[in-house]
C-alpha cells in the first residue's frame, strides 16, 4: 500500500441548523488501502462521506483530492475530479425504470460521451467484473435479490473506471455468506485494479477479513484511525464495547482461524 494521500480532509465541520456532527474533522485516505469507517449512530459517517464526494457543502474545512482542493476548484475541473469517483449508496439507488445495463450505462452516456450502444456493451463487462450473470442486464431493480443489487449498484460505480471507491454500509441487509463473498470481491477489486477505497460499515466481519486502516468516528472527529489491532486497543469506551463485545470477539476469532488456514 502506497503512503501517497489520495484524499486530506481539515478542519471539516457539519452542521445542522443547532446540531455540530462534525467539528474540527480531520481524515486521510492512503492510495490502494481499503478503509473502514465506523461509528455509532449519529456520528456522521455518511455526512463524511457525502462532503468528500460534493453532495454536500460542509460548513467550514478543507478537502483536498489527489493534492487539488475539491471546494474550491471552477465548476468543470471539480466534475473532472469527481469523475474519478465511484459511489455504492446504502440501498443501491438504481433507477427502477431502467434495466440493470441501462443503469450502468447512463454515467458512461452522460459522462464519457459514449454512444448508447457502445455504453451498453461496457456495462456488461462490468456487470461480469461485479460477479454478476450475464441475465442479470436485461432485469429491473424490482425482479432482483438483495445481494444482486448491491452487486449492480457496484457494477455502476465502476461504470467510469474511478481510482476512488465509496461505499455505504455494502453489506448491510445481506446473509453472511453473501456479505463475506461481497467483501472478497471488494478486496479482490482494490488489489487487481489498484482502487482505494473508503467503505463506511458496521459489519466487524469487514473490519477485520478486508480493511487496511480503521476510522473511528467520535466525539464530532477522526477520534482513531489506524491497523485494526491499535484501534481495538484504543482506550475509549465506545471501542472497547464495539471491538470487544460477543460479536467483536467472534469476529476476530474467526479472523484468526481463518488466517491459520
Amino acid at each position: 500500500m502506497s503512503r501517497d494521500k489520495v484524499i486530506e480532509v481539515r478542519g471539516l465541520n457539519n452542521r445542522f441548523g443547532s446540531q455540530v456532527v462534525h467539528e474540527h474533522l480531520d481524515f486521510d485516505l492512503y492510495r490502494g488501502e481499503i478503509l473502514g469507517v465506523v461509528g455509532g449512530s449519529g456520528t456522521g459517517k455518511s455526512v463524511l462521506l457525502r462532503s468528500i464526494v460534493g453532495l454536500r457543502q460542509p460548513n467550514a474545512g478543507t478537502v483536498r483530492v489527489f493534492g487539488e482542493e475539491l471546494l474550491s476548484l471552477p465548476a468543470e475541473r471539480r466534475s473532472q475530479l469527481e469523475r474519478r469517483f465511484g459511489v455504492l449508496y446504502q440501498r443501491g439507488a438504481l433507477f427502477s425504470s431502467l434495466t440493470v445495463s441501462e443503469n450502468i450505462a447512463l454515467p458512461l452516456i452522460e459522462h464519457a460521451g459514449l454512444s448508447r450502444a457502445a455504453a451498453e456493451r461496457l456495462a456488461r463487462v462490468k456487470i461480469a467484473l461485479a460477479g454478476l450473470p450475464s441475465n442479470a442486464a436485461d432485469k429491473y431493480p424490482a425482479s432482483l435479490s438483495g445481494g444482486m443489487v448491491k452487486r449492480a449498484a457496484l457494477a455502476r460505480a465502476l461504470a467510469l473506471d474511478p481510482d476512488i471507491l465509496f461505499l455505504d454500509e455494502p453489506t448491510a441487509g445481506l446473509d453472511p455468506i453473501g456479505a463475506a463473498a461481497f467483501d472478497q470481491l471488494i478486496r479482490t477489486l482494490s488489489d487487481s485494479l489498484g482502487l482505494s477505497v473508503f467503505l463506511v460499515t458496521h459489519d466487524l466481519d469487514t473490519l477485520y477479513s478486508i480493511c487496511d486502516r480503521v476510522a473511528v468516528l467520535a466525539q464530532k472527529r477522526v477520534l482513531v484511525a489506524d491497523r485494526l489491532d491499535v484501534v481495538a486497543a484504543t482506550d475509549d469506551a465506545w471501542i472497547q464495547d464495539y471491538f470487544h463485545g460477543p460479536r467483536g470477539r467472534a469476529a476476530a476469532q474467526a479472523a484468526a482461524a481463518a488466517g491459520s488456514r
